[in-house]
């Protein structure tokens, strides 16, 4: 194996005798740890709630979807711009900033009168917020080192992946007990404190505000078209039969002619507003393109459990966080498992592992009918939460283990972009199948129905005197329309069940991927670069 190089000396974090960062660095980080964990949350935790903000605000069903889709639209132009910013800005005051923009937006949602008013406010909270999570790539590398990278690594994967995955049960269960005024102020205290901490705790490197004054302006404008278009497109497509809506279309084209501009404009001039140049390292394409995967597994699954358990098992969300729980526990419980592993042995095998897992995992979740229920659940739940967690701690040694230290700023946003259009890809797609799969098995189904057969007048004639004993008016015609609502709902269940299917098929494939990665330095490594 080639010998690994040493840092160089001004990269190398201020450590203590145990080979950590002093406890107030370390307790800063923590604060930065949390303060990413609330910008994950806010993406989810108004989407069990969105029918009472809805009526809140008067708003129509079309403009509501708006309140996830504005904030999620903002944050990605963000994130790969922070690379950019925290070389400019420093580390420690790009969070600053963009943790006291956070919870002073937090605020403003809560005050909002209008749809018009909240989509203006989560715009700024997304995009203002978005720069806390790449930034923790940088801290976390510059505090800690290649080293101890992997150990950290999962505390941040389990924020990653825990926010999204408790956010809608968090949100539903605050909606109920207070108002959906609450989904948004109680990022305020926390966010005060995480703003004022960071500042006080955390210097981790310097500012060269120098080169904010060469921001390529054209370079920004063309990325927030690219990647705003694109986003909204992935987010409205699949619902509005994607380009036979005219909108949809006009962002797709927008969306186009913006990132032949921008990929232009990152290529030739001297700063450009993205340093595409980290996609040269073989590693780090292929770790942000199955980040990318991760990024279908994480949120597009976090999307069609609760979207199963609502629209067929009629649950609640607070019975959907409780059956949901499973795989939040066995992430935590295996997280420091999979972290050892990642820095003592192949992270490249864990990663493999990871995938295999979920595989397992949706592989078995296709054969779902609409009986399952938290116990039919509960091992599938167990193999995802033990793939996630595999995944997400051992990709980003994968990834960043051969980047030069002055390209982990640039990098962890592009890193964190992958992963979430990867989840915007994802959602698209089970969207798409699940559209276009229930009309395929809702057509064939209904062609089975033959009035004659014996089962389909037995389940009638049971469905009429059950109508009949409550009353109804037209007990014929009652029966008919709960059959109809029968074979839609078994319709349903069949396209999530060909969702399941073709994400372990991808799985599948993305789990021989990491094999033809470079090998990423173990500990021994480590240890040999320090002593010499």
């Amino acid at each position: 194996m080639a010998s690994v190089a040493a840092e160089p000396d001004d990269a190398t974090p201020a450590v203590t005798a145990s080979g950590l960062p002093p406890w107030p660095q370390l307790f800063g980080f923590f604060l930065m740890a949390f303060g990413m964990f609330m910008a994950v949350l806010d993406i989810q935790i108004v989407s069990a709630s969105l029918g009472q903000i809805q009526a809140g605000l008067s708003a129509s069903a079309d403009e509501i979807s708006w309140v996830q889709t504005s904030y999620l639209v903002a944050e990605v132009v963000m994130i790969p711009l922070s690379g950019f910013l925290a070389r400019g800005l420093s580390t420690k005051w790009l969070f600053v900033i963009s943790s006291a923009g956070f919870t002073v937006a937090s605020a403003l949602c809560a005050t909002a009168t209008s749809i018009e008013q909240m989509i203006v406010y989560r715009v700024l909270q997304g995009f203002i917020g978005g720069a806390m999570i790449p930034t923790m790539y940088s801290a976390m590398f510059l505090m800690f080192g290649r080293g101890r990278q992997s150990g950290v690594s999962v505390v941040v994967s389990l924020i990653i992946t825990m926010a999204p995955t408790i956010g809608p049960s968090l949100g539903g269960w605050i909606s109920e007990i207070a108002s959906w005024h609450w989904l948004f102020l109680v990022n305020i205290v926390p966010g005060i404190i995480i703003t004022f901490g960071v500042w006080a705790l955390v210097d981790v490197d310097k500012p060269d505000l120098a080169l904010l004054k060469r921001i390529d302006l054209i370079g920004l404008v063309a990325m927030a078209l690219f990647l705003g278009g694109l986003d909204y497109v992935l987010e409205e497509g699949a619902r509005h039969e994607w380009f036979a809506d005219r909108t949809v279309a006009s962002m797709a084209m927008v969306a186009t002619l913006a990132a032949a501009l921008f990929f232009w404009r990152a290529l030739t001039v001297v700063e450009p507003i993205v340093n595409l140049k980290v996609f040269a390292n073989s590693n780090f394409l292929s770790g942000g393109i199955l980040g990318a995967v991760i990024g279908i597994g994480l949120y597009g699954l976090v999307y069609l459990y609760p979207l199963y358990l609502a629209r067929v098992a009629h649950l609640s969300s607070g019975q959907i966080g409780a059956t949901l729980w499973v795989t939040g526990i066995t992430m935590m419980l295996c997280g420091p498992i999979m972290g050892t592993l990642a820095r003592a042995s192949d992270p490249r095998r864990v990663l493999l592992f990871g995938f295999l897992m979920l595989a397992l995992s949706t592989w078995m979740t296709r054969g779902i009918t609409d009986e399952w229920r938290f116990a039919e659940l509960f091992l599938p739940q167990v193999l995802r939460g033990i793939g996630l967690i595999s995944c997400l701690t051992s990709i980003t040694v994968t990834s960043f283990a051969t980047l030069p230290m002055e390209q982990i700023k640039d990098a962890g946003g592009l890193f964190t972009l992958m992963r979430n259009l990867g989840g915007a890809i994802g959602l698209a797609l089970i969207n798409t199948i699940v559209l276009w799969r229930t009309n395929l098995h809702w057509g064939r189904l209904s062609e089975s129905i033959n009035p004659g057969r014996p089962e389909v007048i037995a389940q009638l004639d049971a469905l009429t005197a059950l109508a009949a004993d409550h009353g109804v008016a037209d007990p014929e015609a009652a029966a008919l329309r709960e059959m109809g609502h029968q074979v839609l709902q078994q319709a349903l269940v069949m396209s999530y069940a060909d969702c399941f299917f073709v994400l372990s098929v991808l799985f599948v494939i993305a789990a021989v991927v990491p094999m033809f990665l470079k090998r990423p330095p173990t500990l021994a490594d480590m240890a040999a670069v320090e002593s010499h």
